[in-house]
């Protein structure tokens, strides 16, 4: 696994653009974000790209999100060491690798097979290690090892997955993109008690859909 000076120099300047330009400002995110070699994550026809606030396409016509896109998703989840993470959509691994080098004990769940399979052996690859790393329906979550400090949902999903919400704890928070599949817009819900759910919203943004069940 090729990790140069030059990817290195790469990630710290997307550090810099994420600090100044997006407005990032929670360290933990940064420093995970400059932690991960986010071109391991890409085919390597666009590593030259890797660095650059770009999605770009991953196995199962799905995409890696942007830079941009993970670090506002990893602060308003305001991830604390040691929180349990569900996180819905692996994907590549990429926001499994961020989460990771914040020192979550992170649980994933993938439902489309090539993904699910590439991501395993690249976080195993890199000596990463969720807690648990899952094949199924991400709107099921999973319920065996809920309660959750925090889950984070990286793609869009046309209503909110309210199995979802269950197994939050209280004081809890969720993020995840809700709405049609041409723009979605960015939404935080924290559990303040086992009814009560305030809801906060952070703009539009573009994901790919939440889908049920399993791809094989």
């Amino acid at each position: 696994m090729h990790d140069s000076f030059v990817h290195k120099g790469k990630r710290k300047n997307l550090v810099e653009y994420l600090r100044h330009k997006i407005g990032i400002s929670d360290e933990n995110v940064l420093s995970a974000i400059n932690e991960v070699p986010r071109h391991l994550f890409i085919e390597s026809i666009f590593e030259d790209y890797a660095y650059e606030d770009r999605a770009f396409p991953i196995l199962a016509h799905q995409t890696i999100s942007h830079p941009s896109t993970v670090a506002e998703q990893s602060e308003l989840l305001q991830v604390k060491p040691g929180e349990k993470v569900l996180e819905i959509g692996t994907g590549c691994g990429y926001q499994t690798a961020v989460l990771l080098a914040m020192k979550a004990l992170v649980y994933t769940v993938e439902r489309q097979k090539d993904l699910f399979d590439f991501s395993k052996n690249k976080l195993r690859e890199m000596h990463l290690y969720p807690k648990f790393q899952s094949f199924g329906d991400g709107f099921a979550g999973l319920p065996t090892f809920a309660p959750f400090d925090k889950i984070i949902v990286t793609c869009g999903a046309a209503v909110l997955p309210t199995e979802l919400l269950k197994q939050l704890k209280v004081g809890g928070k969720m993020v995840i993109p809700l709405g049609p599949t041409d723009q979605q817009v960015l939404y935080r819900f924290t559990k303040i008690s086992p009814t009560e759910i305030e809801k906060e919203e952070f703009g539009a943004y573009k994901f790919v859909p939440m889908l049920n069940n399993t791809n094989q």
